[in-house]
């Protein structure tokens, strides 16, 4: 079977072994086509992961060999997420399932720019869902950073009336925005890119740019009548004097990106301004069925905002997605 694999500052396709259930409880999927995230970017870009890894987390698939205890059945077209937290440990009991040691060591096997991958049991059991027949390949791969975004608006605790503002208007940022739009809030957003600024407001996202700092703290301000949370998904290190330019005192900022020189936000600023400054990376189970169930009912919309190319052609999704040529890449793998 054909897999694209990190090889240095490329991603090259090769062959190896077909992947086989043999005595195992889960399934083999046949990868439909899978999103090309952020995070995959990130480890490829910064040299994270060695040679021979392959990548991919947001698939869609067909199952084509299955051992269960599950309703699931070869032919089944389904989605998935690619870690599972237990559920007991300390930082699942206090709600940071993503720091769980059980959910960072599951995966999908070899990764999900492959054409084939096994899943286990526990991934049927918990964030594996049937696809229905109306949606979309493209549109269900966004299940997975779509929980990630719900997963970082609940943890924010906003109140019914909260203004939000997104800086960072690329496919996350976008895809937030939606999230917070679909939950009941008033969103706001910025960037750098006039582009991404008018896709953004094609969806109801009132944006702006955000070159001029001063400028742009002003005119939020005068637009929203104060921002209460701000959303980081954004990862230049000019984002965080945005935000902090923005937010109410009181506020809070929720990071949802790194920066290249790891920047923090001033001790005195969120002392004297008693801002709130918090973190979120992956969902929950929880915030997955969520995610699906947005996605199905068409309350999020992700329509329009990928880039199809093929397994073969993944070295140019790279390219193109490091190079801010397009909003979202997705490959397609064994499309039917």
């Amino acid at each position: 079977m054909k897999t694209a694999q990190v090889s240095g500052n490329k991603i090259v396709i090769k062959e190896v072994s077909n992947i086989r259930l043999n005595d195992r409880k889960g399934a083999i999927l046949k990868v439909l086509g899978s999103g090309l995230c952020g995070s995959d970017i990130v480890k490829f870009r910064e040299n994270i992961v060695s040679d021979g890894t392959v990548l991919g987390h947001e698939i869609v698939g067909i199952i084509e060999e299955i051992n269960s205890e599950t309703s699931f059945q070869k032919g089944d077209r389904i989605v998935t997420s690619h870690h599972i937290p237990c559920g007991k440990c300390d930082y699942c009991r206090h709600g940071n399932v993503s720091m769980c040691e059980h959910f960072k060591s599951t995966n999908i096997i070899p990764g999900g720019f492959s054409e084939y991958v096994f899943i286990s049991e526990e991934h049927l059991q918990n964030v594996a869902y049937k696809v229905p027949q109306n949606i979309t390949n493209e549109i269900i791969s966004f299940y997975e950073p779509l929980g990630c975004c719900i997963r970082a608006i609940k943890r924010c605790d906003l109140l019914p009336e909260d203004k939000v503002l997104v800086i960072g208007l690329g496919s996350i940022g976008l895809l937030m925005g939606e999230g917070l739009k679909a939950l009941g809030y008033k969103v706001y957003g910025c960037d750098l890119i006039p582009e991404r600024i008018e896709l953004a407001n094609s969806f109801g996202i009132e944006s702006f740019n955000s070159y001029d700092i001063s400028d742009f703290s002003k005119l939020i301000v005068e637009k929203s009548g104060g921002i209460n949370a701000v959303f980081m998904t954004s990862g230049a290190d000019k984002a965080l004097d945005v935000a902090l330019c923005s937010v109410n005192k009181g506020g809070k900022i929720l990071v949802f990106s790194s920066t290249p020189k790891n920047s923090g936000y001033p001790n005195n600023e969120i002392y004297y301004k008693e801002l709130t400054v918090l973190g979120s990376y992956s969902p929950s189970p929880k915030d997955l069925k969520e995610s699906y169930d947005m996605l199905c009912s068409g309350k999020v919309n992700v329509k329009g905002i990928t880039t199809v190319y093929t397994l073969e052609n993944i070295q140019k999704a790279f390219e193109d997605t490091i190079g801010n040529k397009i909003f979202k890449a997705y490959i397609s793998i064994g499309e039917i």
